[in-house]
């Protein structure tokens, strides 16, 4: 592993231990040449998948770049850092056993979507806000009363 500080590559792991309900590895590392200290994940990766956007251009699935937007998402929400992480593991593991290693940017949208409307109704609206592109508060208010119509008619 490549020392962020120096560009060594001659670094030494430390301390070694579970996260995530044992879903990835947490190493501490030294790096000799600076001293330098610092920590990376080791998960794993069921297949490469590729993402296919609105516009047809293709890029690899960069799971931290999902985290990012949820965490967004949930900013000053009251969720337990465990929890978020539990949630993004379950929505990666979700598409990579989907079956197909191309996947639309819709698709990943429409799976943070549900996720988090089952964990947080504030997050949930917030990540809505910026996937549906809403432009004005009739949007905010016509997204609420169709959410809550499908809630209603889920419950019956």
């Amino acid at each position: 592993m490549r020392c962020p500080f120096c560009g060594n590559t001659e670094t030494q792991v430390k301390d070694s231990r579970p996260t995530e309900e044992h879903a990835s590895i947490r190493r501490r590392r030294f790096c000799p040449a600076c001293q330098g200290r610092f920590t990376t994940f080791e998960r794993v990766q069921l297949r490469d998948l590729v993402v296919i956007k609105s516009d047809g251009r293709r890029e690899d699935f960069d799971r931290d770049k999902l985290a990012r937007s949820i965490r967004l998402a949930m900013n000053r929400r009251h969720i337990e850092p465990e929890r978020l992480d539990q949630l993004i593991t379950g929505i990666v593991r979700r598409l990579e056993t989907g079956g197909d290693t191309d996947i639309t940017s819709k698709v990943i949208g429409d799976e943070v979507m549900r996720a988090l409307e089952r964990t947080d109704p504030v997050g949930f609206l917030r990540y809505a806000s910026v996937y549906k592109n809403f432009d004005s508060v009739e949007d905010f208010m016509k997204f609420i009363e169709n959410n809550r119509t499908a809630s209603e008619d889920d419950a019956a």
